[in-house]
């Protein structure tokens, strides 16, 4: 059964917020949004990893046909690195260590910062 859960900046709900499916298995996260056209304003994925690292949360855009902004988030729930993801680029890598990347909408790219403290809550 997926699991959604709501994404929470700096200890406030998103004005419009975003409800992202936690992707904690290996073929949820190797699929990701493969073959998708696109996503809305309000779609998500969490892709959660058992610790902090660089290799395993590093993402690839293959068969993804669309942009996407990702955020790769700590174990202590801190924003570690943002960027814009291009579709069907190779790999992407976060700056440091992460263990939740968070797959967006593109245009949902500024409500995230690196420092900024998330939580998720289950819906």
């Amino acid at each position: 059964m997926l699991r959604k859960i709501e994404i929470s900046v700096n200890y406030q709900p998103l004005e419009n917020p975003i409800l992202a499916i936690y992707c904690d298995t290996f073929f949820c996260r190797l699929r990701g949004f493969m073959f998708r056209h696109e996503i809305s304003h309000d779609e998500g994925l969490l892709l959660v990893q058992n610790r902090d690292s660089k290799a395993d949360s590093s993402i690839h855009m293959l068969a993804v046909f669309m942009d996407l902004a990702i955020v790769w988030i700590d174990s202590n729930f801190s924003v570690v690195d943002v960027v814009l993801a291009k579709s069907w680029h190779p790999a992407y890598f976060p700056s440091h260590p992460a263990r939740y990347t968070l797959e967006i909408h593109p245009d949902r790219i500024s409500d995230f910062k690196v420092g900024d403290k998330v939580s998720f809550n289950e819906i």
